[in-house]
């Protein structure tokens, strides 16, 4: 029987939270970082702009553990609290830069060798109003700060960029909500779409991108924003641990082109606990395992971020004709849950959410829902929140202990 703890149920989702700010989501849950792409078309442009960046070119992992040239491999970032004070910067393109001031910390993280040539990005969650603000080409000066350009984010908001405008990021993204993390890598799920480069694109931009860096007009190129999905026939096993959630995530989410650079760059924070033998092998993904998929119908407006369509609302049930979608399989679930079983459930089945099939293999079953969740860590909140609203009697794992551990189960069962 489930053990239900009063006042367990929470507010809402956090999408994407890191683990320095739990109560910041990384944007609302229905932002286009959360994209489901499976089951979009492949745009018509797909084998021009894969060959543009390198069909046999393979992926690269641009982060990782220890060193490189002696300083750390990816995009660090900084979490402040209300005593940092706010420091001038002064902007190449303040035109397109938020003029901030921005909350920098005495010696923050900061992208390659602070006094070299490379991007040395700067990204800082300012915990106590979770606001986002991103620098590109930081370097301190004087009593303040220089960037080449600089933005700043509501994380609660899927307002984007002014039309036209760049960001810390040549695509006017943040950059943030689309790196790789270590933490959701051991978690056993990475639900967001991934930051890419490419060597050479177009000069235009597609949703929801908002500015373009491309040399020439050339519409055999891809424009920034385009999205990327992996092959789905590709055995996200026939990989190590580390690089499985991340395979995963190329073919549920897909990855975003948000930057000029080397071809199938995908992007990370570094962390000593990465086995980069285990990121390695991604490198055995090339240019050509990826479709470039048509996005419209993912656009509710062309200035949000927000997502087309939303999930049913709990109680109306299942209609037919009707489609039921989250921001994640995992939110997926969970809509269908709401629709399906309006009232309590006897039984909930929980499945993992990076291998579908004992959840395919479970869908005959009646007397209670079926959830995704990951095959270890962190029960996410919005499947606790779920599980308390129905009140089971049981919890089953499909698949057994080999598909989810103890530690979800434990807590699950405390829901």
């Amino acid at each position: 029987m489930a053990v239900l703890l009063a006042g367990c149920a929470s507010a809402g989702v956090v999408a994407g939270a890191v683990p320095e700010a739990p109560d910041c989501p990384l944007l609302p849950a229905d932002s286009y970082w959360y994209a489901d792409v499976r089951d979009l078309p492949a745009h018509p442009r797909s084998a021009d702009w894969v060959g543009a960046i390198g069909a046999s070119d393979p992926v690269h992992p641009d982060f990782g553990s220890g060193t490189f040239d002696g300083f750390g491999i990816g995009i660090p970032y900084n979490v402040v609290g209300g005593d940092v004070a706010h420091q001038p910067v002064t902007f190449d393109f303040a035109d397109e830069s938020d003029p901030g001031p921005y909350p920098i910390p005495d010696d923050p993280n900061i992208e390659g060798d602070p006094n070299g040539d490379g991007d040395r990005h700067v990204l800082i969650i300012d915990q106590p109003d979770c606001v986002l603000y991103e620098l590109y080409a930081a370097e301190r000066s004087g009593s303040g700060w220089t960037a080449g350009s600089g933005a700043v984010f509501d994380l609660t908001s899927n307002d984007l960029r002014p039309d036209t405008w760049t960001s810390a990021d040549a695509a006017g993204l943040p950059i943030l909500p689309g790196l790789v993390r270590y933490d959701e890598v051991a978690s056993g799920v990475v639900d967001h779409a991934i930051r890419m480069t490419a060597p050479r694109t177009d000069r235009s931009y597609a949703w929801p991108a908002r500015h373009h860096a491309g040399a020439a007009d050339d519409p055999s190129s891809p424009p920034m924003g385009a999205w990327f999905r992996l092959d789905p026939g590709i055995d996200p096993a026939g990989f190590p641990e580390q690089a499985r959630p991340i395979v995963v995530a190329l073919q549920t989410h897909g990855a975003v082109l948000a930057d000029n650079g080397s071809s199938w760059f995908i992007s990370g924070v570094p962390d000593e606990r990465w086995d980069n033998d285990a990121l390695r092998s991604l490198r055995g993904l090339t240019g050509a395992d990826f479709t470039a998929v048509d996005t419209s119908s993912l656009i509710a407006d062309p200035d949000s971020g927000r997502l087309a369509g939303t999930g049913p609302v709990p109680g109306e049930g299942l209609r037919d004709g009707d489609r039921y979608a989250g921001t994640s399989r995992i939110g997926t679930a969970v809509a269908i849950s709401q629709a399906q079983f309006p009232g309590t459930a006897e039984t909930v089945y929980l499945a993992r959410a990076d291998n579908t099939v004992d959840a395919v293999a479970g869908g005959v079953l009646t007397d209670g829902p079926i959830l995704l969740v990951p095959a270890c860590g962190e029960l996410p909140d919005e499947v606790g929140t779920e599980i308390a609203r129905l009140d089971p009697q049981r919890i089953v794992a499909l698949g057994g202990e080999s598909a989810i551990c103890e530690e979800i189960l434990v807590q699950a069962r405390q829901r």
